[in-house]
């Protein structure tokens, strides 16, 4: 019995190939022998005389009623035997890569069991390429082929030639389904029976237009048949990617008869939105690739615009005028124009926001907008608008018939930052440049909050330094031993350092922020610590607390700093900010609360957020003598501590002040959670410090302590750099490395110093 594919016959003859005999004959599609040589070919139970020629593909035999022959010899089980040559048409010779007089492998094909196809997809051509033009009843078309061609085998990629109504025409084979049966390695074939269903395509260059095909039909938007998302470049955008199809290319798929059926129009634009480096240009220029349109017209925002009155907007019309061209002249058959306008924040801004007093922005939305979904609105244009800044957008642009489609492209999630890493490490894995140790998906655990473009970098950074340890400064002309090129994982982790992701923790703001380290100095301040760390566990696990606040208040240099920036590395979170007083010298009010904002804003971008409001008071530009602060801060901050953060986004807050009363004066602290009070250091902890410290000697650690009683930490931090230099100075160095101790009467007088009396 045969296989599942069919077998062909242990004996396998070489014939030697000739022209068939007639044009009538070279379009049955059928190759020709002696009627002597037929019976070889002959499938055992049938009238069916199957060959696989050049194990490509399988055809029918038969022998014509005039037939010219030819004598050859040829070798048949190593008996030499007089035969017939065999006539192939010219597409069979050009699928077998013969010519005529040359020898050609031919044996029987045994189709096997269920061989019927079930759906036959082919792609229509005119034999003689040029003007023409024909519209093809698919329904007849199916009748005569399947009549035509009845029980004659398929292959895919196989090219067959037909006569229709006067017309000679090429089908290419692109899909041969057999009911029941899943794909494999195999030769995709099946033999065409009555029940056999044919779906026609044909490329709008063709000439063929093919209509009345319903069942299973779709139109050939698409240039392939699926789509590999790594191998177009993106990666981590699967979901993104699907709700674009779904939303923008599902109605295109089908026929436009069916969407004029079902009464809708096709989506005419989407907007990408989302931080820098995501993949909204990548995206936007993949797609437009992979549509069988039009070549994509590609424009930044700002070229559109000119110095001459009207030219800006005659930019924004020509940009249309292909399409509405197309439309004319073809309807609904006419071509997807693809319009991708990148920065597209810079061109259209909501109209009256601008105050240059040339209307022009506000002209190019009008004009936009009518382009779009004006009075002769087009239905053959897909515009793709890309923009950082969402608010900034014409609200008009965004309603549904403009740009209905909006996708936010935010920051990869692990498993998509892996196959970004992927992407951009496939050609050093397949070329042995990655070293073995490389393990991809710790590094995707470790680039929390690393845009697309941040992962490149970093791919690129650790490549740099796998290159530069294979060139010799001293000699750079010296040759490269390209098998010693190996990118290590330490490559990748000195890359991290370099590196550092836009919307990731400041972690070298945080450092500066505690200098000294963190030591125990006391109960409290541990108790504080802990209840701390908890509000980020809470952050973490809960689904009712989006959004906590947290105020650290005490005396000036009590460690409220130090301890939210140690909260806020040890917690983990891939965005942590602080937001100081230091970054914002001499700025207007109104510019310190844009940053403020924008520090928000960009932590509502990252799943997980702590944002250090360091010295509120500072922020609040408040004096004593007034008093005087900022109103417009102070309602920018009571509003921001107040406003959940979008779905699926989590926030924490810590505030530190010195300047409780007035906060609670004012209205800010009750804006806060939970409030804890750091307090100064008693004896105890004073001496707890010292000790940790061991720059005293044992006898003078209690006198010491006693003398610290109340001090803040920090200004006890530097009343021990101080006491550290020594009477005469120079003894820093010593007394750190144990090997002196600092003198009791000499920390007495520095006490003094910075004690005010």
């Amino acid at each position: 019995m045969a296989g599942l594919f069919g077998s062909q016959s242990s004996t396998v003859a070489t014939m030697v190939v000739t022209s068939t005999p007639s044009t009538d004959l070279a379009l049955t599609n059928l190759a020709y022998c002696s009627p002597s040589d037929l019976q070889s070919f002959a499938v055992p139970g049938s009238k069916l005389f199957l060959a696989i020629i050049g194990d490509a593909f399988v055809l029918s035999v038969s022998y014509p009623f005039l037939i010219f022959f030819f004598l050859l010899y040829l070798q048949f089980n190593r008996i030499f035997t007089r035969f017939i040559v065999e006539s192939l048409n010219a597409i069979h010779r050009r699928l077998a890569k013969v010519s005529n007089g040359d020898n050609v492998s031919v044996s029987r094909f045994i189709p096997p069991q269920d061989f019927n196809l079930a759906l036959l997809r082919v792609e229509l051509e005119f034999v003689k390429k040029g003007t023409k033009n024909e519209q093809v009843d698919a329904v007849l078309l199916a009748k005569q082929l399947r009549k035509r061609f009845m029980n004659q085998v398929m292959t895919v990629g196989q090219k067959v030639t037909f006569e229709y109504h006067g017309n000679n025409y090429i089908f290419t084979v692109s899909v041969a389904q057999l009911e029941g049966q899943e794909t494999s390695g195999a030769p995709e074939r099946g033999m065409i029976s009555g029940d056999t269903y044919f779906i026609f395509d044909a490329q709008n260059s063709s000439g063929i237009k093919v209509v009345n095909q319903r069942e299973a039909a779709s139109s050939n938007i698409f240039r392939h048949k699926e789509f590999n998302l790594q191998s177009l470049g993106i990666g981590g955008l699967g979901a993104e990617f699907a709700d674009i199809f779904r939303r923008a290319f599902a109605s295109r798929v089908f026929p436009p008869h069916v969407t004029n059926k079902l009464g809708i129009k096709h989506v005419k634009g989407m907007l990408l939105y989302g931080p820098p480096g995501t993949g909204k240009t990548l995206m936007a220029r993949q797609i437009g690739k992979m549509l069988n349109g039009k070549e994509p017209k590609i424009v930044n925002g700002p070229e559109v615009l000119s110095k001459f009155v009207g030219e800006t907007e005659k930019n924004v019309r020509d940009l249309f005028a292909d399409a509405e061209n197309d439309q004319r002249t073809r309807g609904d058959d006419s071509d997807l124009h693809v319009i991708i306008f990148d920065e597209i924040d810079a061109i259209c801004k909501s109209r009256g926001s601008t105050r240059d007093g040339t209307g022009v922005h506000d002209s190019i939305v009008n004009q936009l907008l009518t382009k779009i979904d004006g009075v002769e609105s087009l239905n053959n244009v897909l515009l793709i608008g890309m923009t950082n800044r969402k608010d900034l957008l014409d609200e008009a642009l965004m309603r549904p018939g403009r740009l209905e489609v909006q996708v936010e492209i935010s920051l990869p999630d692990e498993n998509g930052r892996f196959q970004i890493l992927q992407i951009h490490t496939n050609k050093m894995k397949e070329n042995s440049f990655l070293a073995p140790d490389v393990n991809l998906q710790e590094l995707a655990a470790r680039t929390k909050n690393y845009s697309g473009a941040e992962l490149e970098g970093v791919v690129k950074s650790a490549v740099s330094f796998a290159l530069n340890r294979q060139v010799s400064m001293d000699d750079l002309t010296k040759p490269v031993d390209e098998e010693n090129i190996k990118v290590t994982m330490e490559d990748f982790l000195n890359a991290l350092h370099e590196i550092v992701p836009a919307f990731g923790a400041s972690t070298d703001d945080l450092e500066r922020c505690r200098l000294n380290g963190m030591v125990d100095c006391g109960d409290r301040h541990k108790h504080i610590y802990q209840r701390a760390m908890l509000l980020v566990e809470q952050v973490k696990v809960s689904k009712g607390s989006p959004l906590v606040t947290c105020l650290l208040e005490g005396s000036s240099g009590s460690g409220k700093t130090a301890l939210a920036a140690t909260v806020g590395i040890d917690s983990d979170f891939p965005y942590v900010k602080i937001v100081s007083a230091e970054t914002m010298i001499g700025l207007h009010e109104s510019t310190k609360c844009a940053h403020i904002v924008k520090v928000f804003e960009d932590a509502y971008k990252s799943p997980l957020s702590i944002i250090i409001l360091d010295d509120i008071e500072r922020l609040l530009e408040y004096v004593a003598i007034g008093p005087r602060f900022s109103n417009l801060i102070s309602q920018t901050l009571l509003v921001l501590l107040k406003r959940l953060p979008p779905k699926g986004k989590k926030l924490l807050v810590f505030g530190t002040t010195s300047e409780v009363g007035f906060l609670d004066s004012v209205g800010v602290c009750d804006a806060f959670s939970v409030t804890y009070h750091l307090p100064t250091l008693k004896t105890a902890d004073a001496k707890k410090v010292l000790e940790q410290l061991n720059v005293f000697a044992e006898e003078d650690v209690n006198a010491a302590a006693e003398a610290l009683n109340d001090m803040p930490i920090k200004k006890l931090y530097m009343l021990i750099e101080m006491a550290a230099q020594g009477e005469q100075g120079g003894a820093a160095e010593a007394i750190y490395s144990g090997k002196e101790k600092i003198k009791i009467s000499h920390f007495y007088d520095c006490l003094q110093d910075v004690v005010r009396v």
